[in-house]
């Protein structure tokens, strides 16, 4: 049987429709036995604008409501056909108005994202969607889609007007929330321009601004009510009565993309010529690319008819209200980010196990270190969660240790294993699940609270009392091969200092081998990174 082929849908012609005849799945196409839908389409005879929208090159993964996302910013979607095998889906919008609108706006202003894969969007050769009811379960998953988006646009017209900027504010946070991780999770949405962040009425909020309605619009609904974190920190989300951001200075509170030359407000950091190459230390994402540490953009896994735009991955047992968590992020092609990550380029002369427990050991709790047997300068690191271990990676990919630019990436393992018996190893795996010296044991401890990323200056605590300004810089000298440039005891408790090196690589190094080191014989220094400066 000689098939049509028609246009833009030419593809869907192929042993799905005949004349608008709807016909089974050919043999070939076992695919779309899943789509578990029979389509019966009403051909347009005229190339005119058609309120049913086709949408190609859609991946494998994708939901219903992936294709729903697309078009609620542009008014109600009133049916929708995923097409799984063939990697397209048809999207019928309440009018012509609307669906040229969602047309018009994905011609000119680039095509969009589902899941990380670009797609095409354009009128279909049918005026109308009729699909066949006779297969339940896909008709059921259809219905609740379409309900939930409807749940979603009347929200929305029940909030206000959109705008290009929304009022972000994190409830019930247990774990800290920065610029960054808000950066992580809008830009997946569509490209940033600025963000300021604050916090009001002890919340954490802030402002995010895009360069249109529509993805501010489209980051709103897909956003609003999910989680950062698995059961805390939630977004809720509402439209800014401002319409333009003024973002005085680039720095961990606020941030304008359009502009990185502007200066970090931080003297000490302007002085030393850092502000607008803050990338190179990994405080300042690219103005237009991921961020540090997450390389290309992340994928989406999401629970069928989760309410959630590409970007975030859910775990399998868990619900549509549960995390888009750090927890769950994952990158193309890769598992879901789990506790182990992958460190390479390491200076395999200086680097031990204890050295990398202690560094990473400032973003989470590291339960075994494995520097690897056969290629040395390769580590695998467990941490405690999966939150820890993307906080590591985003503070530390591409930073300098022992002269050597580290990158640090998610790992395909699960765990790290320790040797058998009998196996080569050098003392080069380590557990650490008992240490003393983790940081993050009771949950939510005040130490989220003071996560920063590499700098030069560092924060000292548990100094005794007889121990000398002179005393301390000396050991840092003798000890780290460093130089240390400025210091300062707290005035109201002589108990912590700052200490300031050159630079951030040799602050790197210092906290390496000062952290846990005895000064008396009751007290151990404990090392972090500040935010502060001397």
């Amino acid at each position: 049987m000689s098939m049509v082929m028609r246009g833009s849908d030419e593809l869907l012609s192929q042993g799905a429709v005949s004349n608008g005849t709807a016909m089974s799945p050919q043999p070939n196409h076992a695919d779309n036995n899943n789509d578990a839908k029979k389509v019966k389409l009403e051909r347009n005879q005229h190339d005119k604008p058609s309120r049913v929208v086709h949408v190609r090159n859609i991946p494998n993964e994708a939901t219903e409501m992936d294709v729903i996302h697309l078009g609620i910013p542009f008014g109600r979607v009133s049916n929708v056909l995923l097409l799984k095998g063939k990697n397209q889906a048809f999207l019928e919008m309440v009018d012509d108005a609307a669906a040229s609108s969602m047309v018009d706006y994905y011609t000119n202003s680039g095509a969009p994202l589902i899941r990380g894969q670009t797609v095409f969007v354009q009128f279909s050769n049918h005026k109308e969607l009729k699909t066949d009811s006779t297969h339940s379960n896909a008709h059921a998953s259809t219905q609740a889609a379409l309900q939930a988006a409807q749940a979603l646009l009347s929200q929305t017209e029940t909030q206000g007007g959109p705008n290009t900027v929304l009022r972000v504010i994190v409830d019930n946070q247990i774990y800290p929330v920065t610029l960054d991780v808000l950066y992580q999770i809008f830009s997946r949405v569509g490209k940033i321009l600025k963000i300021i962040t604050f916090t009001k009425n002890n919340t954490f909020q802030a402002l995010i601004q895009y360069p249109d309605v529509i993805t501010a619009q489209a980051a709103k609904l897909s956003l609003n009510g999910q989680n950062i974190y698995n059961a805390c920190c939630t977004l809720r989300i509402e439209y800014s009565k401002l319409t333009n951001l003024n973002v005085k200075y680039n720095n961990d509170k606020s941030r304008d993309f359009t502009n990185p030359n502007l200066m970090s407000g931080d003297p000490a950091l302007d002085m030393m010529g850092i502000t607008g190459n803050l990338g190179s230390m990994g405080i300042l994402a690219s103005p237009f690319g991921p961020v540090p540490g997450l390389g290309s953009p992340l994928a989406a896994a999401y629970a069928a008819g989760a309410l959630a735009l590409g970007g975030f991955a859910l775990p399998p047992t868990a619900t549509s209200a549960t995390a888009l968590g750090l927890s769950g992020l994952r990158l193309p092609g890769q598992p879901m980010l789990g506790c182990v990550l992958l460190v390479s380029n390491l200076n395999e002369q200086m680097v031990t196990p204890d050295a990398l427990f202690i560094l990473f050991g400032v973003y989470g709790d590291v339960i075994r270190v494995k520097i690897l047997f056969s290629k040395k300068d390769n580590a695998l690191i467990q941490l405690a969660e999966p939150q820890q271990a993307q906080l590591a990676m985003t503070h530390l990919d591409k930073i300098i240790v022992f002269g050597k630019q580290i990158r640090v990436t998610p790992s395909k393992h699960q765990v790290v294993q320790m040797p058998k018996e009998g196996q080569p190893d050098a003392g080069l795996t380590k557990d650490f699940t008992s240490s003393p010296l983790h940081r993050f044991k009771k949950p939510g401890s005040k130490n989220y609270q003071n996560i920063y990323p590499p700098t030069a200056t560092l924060h000292l605590s548990n100094i005794p009392p007889n121990i000398t300004e002179e005393e301390i810089k000396d050991a840092f000298t003798n000890k780290t091969g460093g130089n240390v440039v400025a210091f300062k005891f707290f005035p109201k408790d002589p108990k912590m200092a700052l200490i300031q090196m050159r630079s951030v690589e040799e602050a790197v190094t210092a906290l390496i081998k000062m952290h846990n080191h005895q000064l008396s014989e009751s007290n151990h220094l404990r090392v972090s990174f500040s935010k502060s400066t001397i």
